[in-house]
């Protein structure tokens, strides 16, 4: 049982009202399907293009104080183990921007018995208290065609990469069009990245099957593995779920 007084307990930068959600399923990779409650977090050190998810950083269009709140990990935690799930997914934003805070929940979560996946994009190497309290990195690196214009050096860190295929619990999803796997396969080769699984963008049901059919058998040529947006095809583009 968790025993933390939530008054001294340390805080995450959620999003708000969508900060915790769930039960739902996880929509994306390995665990496509597989039961869930989520925690979304504030915060990218990224701009990408088309991101479905810029509340969490686009100051351009969003107030970021009003759109976010200060939660406990005690209370996370508490909320998180309240649900049958045995599947707790950290997301963002870029969660590893609070990645002491995260390793601590994580940990509270996973004394529980709880799976916790993080999802991130790879440029913030994990701390070793983090790497040991997670069950999975699904870690999406961001291609040249999703960047915004952003360098290479931005988007892609070779030492934080090196260090997520070092910990032998990383994933590597790639949100991509059949333009952009041969850009998938240098990096593949540069970092030894294993496994792979690619994903088509968008934000309707039409626009994922559309590119889950493009990309299929060039993915499965590969040896790759294909994934979908499966929260897109079941709800579209609603938030919370």
């Amino acid at each position: 049982m968790i025993t933390t007084d939530t008054d001294a307990s340390p805080r995450l930068r959620l999003v708000n009202p969508h900060g915790m959600f769930g039960p739902t399923c996880q929509g994306e990779g390995p665990s496509v399907g597989r039961s869930s409650v989520f925690v979304r977090l504030m915060l990218c050190n990224l701009r990408c293009r088309a991101c479905d998810t810029a509340e969490t950083w686009d100051t351009a269009r969003y107030d970021l104080r009003a759109g976010s709140r200060w939660t406990s990990v005690d209370e996370i935690a508490r909320w998180a183990l309240g649900h049958g799930t045995e599947l707790v997914v950290i997301t963002g934003g870029e969660p590893l921007i609070q990645q002491r805070t995260v390793a601590a929940l994580a940990g509270l979560l996973a004394a529980e018995g709880r799976a916790v996946e993080v999802e991130t994009n790879g440029t913030i190497a994990p701390l070793p208290q983090l790497t040991a309290a997670v069950s999975r990195f699904n870690v999406s690196p961001k291609l040249s065609a999703f960047g915004a214009g952003m360098p290479r050096r931005r988007r892609i860190v070779p030492a934080a990469l090196r260090e997520f295929t070092a910990t032998g619990k990383a994933a590597f999803k790639f949100v991509a069009g059949p333009a952009d796997l041969e850009e998938i396969d240098v990096l593949v080769a540069e970092f030894g990245l294993r496994p792979v699984w690619v994903m088509p963008e968008g934000d309707t049901c039409a626009a994922v099957l559309r590119g889950l059919r493009e990309l299929a058998d060039p993915v499965l040529a590969r040896g790759w593995n294909l994934t979908p947006r499966l929260h897109t095809l079941i709800w579209g583009n609603e938030r919370g779920r």
